[in-house]
């Protein structure tokens, strides 16, 4: 790396994240002089270390004090092949796969090249089905969100999908585990990317931010929690995370909407949000199709966990 690589040798700093922030912006404010792709690449191959625990995610949310160290020559480590994505339909025209929890939709940026996308169009290369080219992204679901999720597969289809979403045609319901009692309910919002204090969030200013709605269902009463499914209307940047939150039921394993919670929240090791559902009409044969996943067994695993506490 050169010049970078000097800067960032034995690196070492403590750094109160308050709010939560992404490990590459937080080098980014250490390092100013340092590209992002140069610090992207230090925590990607291995160099940067959390607490004493390497992290190889430049997305990673980091809060409360975190002790940051980085040795640019610590050896690289070998890269496990990546396990294949379940893929429920794939024609000339789109894919529909089951997307895992803790791996982005799409690539933040060009130093990140371990996403949905990239397992998808790999696996889509290894078949004689229709056109090699790049996956149109029409939707994205959160990092830590699983689910079912379409891509296009040519310029044609990306265009036909993206008039469905901006209908608001297409059926999304997802499940998921929100902290308390939560009701059965509409929520509606003006959402924008800071509401203040750094976070996407509701605003009532006149005039400013994006409508988003939520329809939210009680399918079950838990211990300290509910099992919920959501569907919604429109399809903002964590939309359902932040309406249950303002709500006052963030969901379980929340990481970054949750300061305002006014208890000691259930311990998780994942989020609790799950894409179940998607509907849509085929771009070439205008047929409606519908596709359920449910939920993946560390969901299914925490549930029943909950269900036993009940």
């Amino acid at each position: 790396m050169g010049e970078p690589r000097q800067q960032l040798e034995n690196a070492q700093f403590t750094f109160n994240a308050e709010p939560a922030q992404r490990l590459d912006r937080v080098l980014r404010t250490r390092f100013p002089e340092v590209s992002w792709s140069s610090l992207r690449k230090a925590i990607s191959s291995g160099k940067v270390a959390l607490n004493g625990v390497t992290c190889r995610d430049p997305g990673s949310s980091i809060a409360g004090d975190v002790h940051v160290s980085i040795r640019m020559s610590a050896p690289k480590a070998q890269r496990k092949a990546a396990p294949d994505i379940p893929i429920q339909h794939v024609d000339n025209d789109i894919v529909v796969v089951e997307k895992p929890a803790g791996i982005s939709s799409v690539p933040y940026d060009d130093s990140e090249f371990d996403t949905l996308m990239h397992r998808v169009r790999a696996q889509l290369h290894r078949l004689p089905t229709g056109p090699r080219t790049p996956l149109g992204v029409v939707q994205r679901l959160d990092k830590d969100t699983s689910g079912v999720l379409v891509f296009a597969r040519n310029v044609r289809s990306k265009k036909h999908l993206q008039r469905q979403f901006r209908a608001h045609t297409v059926e999304r319901r997802y499940v998921a585990v929100a902290h308390g009692d939560v009701e059965t309910q509409t929520v509606e919002s003006m959402l924008v990317k800071d509401r203040g204090d750094g976070l996407r969030g509701s605003t009532e200013r006149s005039g400013v931010g994006r409508r988003a709605v939520t329809h939210i269902r009680r399918l079950q009463r838990l211990q300290g929690a509910t099992l919920i499914e959501c569907e919604l209307e429109t399809g903002r940047t964590h939309q359902i995370r932040i309406h249950l939150s303002e709500a006052g039921h963030p969901l379980l394993g929340e990481r970054v909407y949750i300061r305002r919670y006014a208890f000691k929240p259930i311990e998780c090791p994942r989020l609790m949000l799950h894409a179940r559902e998607l509907g849509f009409e085929h771009p070439r044969t205008e047929r409606p199709l519908r596709f359920r996943f449910d939920p993946p067994p560390e969901f299914e695993s925490m549930l029943a966990t909950l269900r036993a506490r009940a």
